[in-house]
């Protein structure tokens, strides 16, 4: 279908293009031209985007899909064209019929794409090895341990070299077992206040450094998502000085939110890794900034049932997929970052983490794009989510910033 996106403000992080009052032509799928209409072109479709950013589709390096259905279509209402999937399913990403079963599920459905993260070891037991080869060709784009520590420091490394032989990219929560194992809360003084059990920063700290040497010795291209802290953001950063094939991402809740927001035991601030300082949270911030970090919701949908329970006993995680943009906004006015490269954190940069051809509105390119207002408000209510999770410590705040329109391979799978 040709169809073409007239009067808005056209932002292509990729290219550094930033152009007011701009036409984008999509034929077959793909980009044919912006700016001037191609010669016999004769749009089937027109999308008046007056007062709306037009953008490339944006990327979510992790969410979770407990309702494939519900989610995907919650990830196009926030304009995510690409959902990452972490392996820990019921039953886990291990096997490469279940990734397959789970791309072309995706794919039956019709919005947003399926990335899936196969099983590093089987069970995500740390143990034995999965299939890695299968699974890369039955469709995971990387392999992942999810939030599953690999206790055996020799598996790890051995999964790295086999990972690195293969040129197979591994993706790592940093997060040391034994000082993390039995915590809740960010060890501080909030969680002493409240009596929480404290998961130190040194949990973090610690499972960088081994896997940062491991890198060394390995040469395997690495992923560290979910960093929490400013100290395993520095040893991040000194590693990719070092020039080690080392990439990592935040969670969006934590470019805004600290133990602070745990207030009086509130469910819905219980993360992993945890809420941690104004200190930590600043240096996410301007880790972002400089792009360091890509972006990405951590889209956890949690049934209400597992968070109506005291703090220790709920389920972490919130929703995030139809948040990510309007609270990467938010991030990006408090940072003073400017709206492109606030775009690039959840388009270009998760992009270049997958090593995929994505994220840019070239011509040629898949039509991949997301239309919102950058001024429009609405209410965050249960009501307003099509996730089947109406979790998240924004409930009842309002938003800014709406996806208007969104597009997949040049479909309109999504229009407010």
């Amino acid at each position: 279908m040709n169809i073409e996106i007239t009067n808005g403000r056209f932002i292509d992080p990729a290219a550094a293009v930033d152009m007011p009052k701009t036409a984008i032509f999509i034929a077959d799928g793909k980009v044919a031209a912006i700016g001037t209409k191609p010669d016999g072109f004769v749009a089937e479709q027109s999308i008046d985007a007056s007062g709306c950013v037009v953008c490339p589709g944006l990327i979510d390096l992790g969410a979770r899909l407990n309702s494939i259905q519900a989610e995907l279509a919650a990830a196009v209402a926030g304009g995510v064209t690409s959902v990452v999937v972490p392996p820990d399913a019921d039953p886990p990403l291990d096997e490469p019929e279940l990734a397959d079963r789970l791309v072309h599920r995706g794919e039956e459905i019709g919005k947003a794409r399926v990335l899936p993260l196969g099983a590093l070891t089987l069970g995500l037991k740390g143990e034995r090895l999965a299939e890695l080869a299968g699974l890369k060709k039955a469709g995971c784009v990387a392999f992942s341990q999810a939030g599953k520590t690999v206790v055996d420091t020799e598996a790890l490394l051995r999964s790295m070299e086999y990972a690195a032989t293969l040129g197979f990219a591994v993706w790592l929560q940093p997060q040391d077992y034994w000082l993390s194992r039995n915590g809740i809360a960010h060890e501080g003084e909030v969680a002493s206040r409240l009596g929480l059990a404290g998961i130190p920063v040194a949990a973090e700290t610690i499972a960088v450094g081994t896997i940062v040497q491991l890198v060394r010795d390995t040469g395997c291209r690495v992923h560290l998502t979910r960093i929490s802290s400013a100290a395993g953001m520095a040893l991040i950063q000194r590693a990719r000085q070092e020039g080690l094939p080392i990439s990592c991402d935040v969670g969006v809740h934590h470019l805004l939110l600290t133990d602070n927001d745990i207030g009086y035991f509130n469910p819905h601030a219980r993360f992993v890794p945890p809420l941690r300082s104004q200190n930590d949270r600043l240096a996410l911030s301007t880790a972002a900034a400089e792009g360091l970090a890509a972006i990405c919701s951590d889209h956890t949908p949690v049934g209400a049932d597992d968070k109506l329970l005291p703090f220790g006993e709920a389920k972490p995680g919130a929703t995030g997929l139809e948040v990510l943009l309007p609270l990467t906004l938010k991030w990006a006015e408090a940072a003073h970052v400017a709206l492109p490269d606030a775009l690039a954190r959840i388009t270009t940069a998760p992009a270049e983490v997958l090593g995929i051809e994505a994220g840019t509105l070239a011509v040629g390119s898949t039509a991949d794009v997301c239309v919102f207002d950058p001024a429009e408000s609405w209410q965050l209510t249960p009501e307003a989510l099509k996730s089947r999770g109406k979790n998240s410590p924004w409930l009842g705040y309002m938003m800014t910033g709406k996806v208007k329109a969104t597009l997949v391979g040049g479909r309109l799978v999504y229009s407010a």
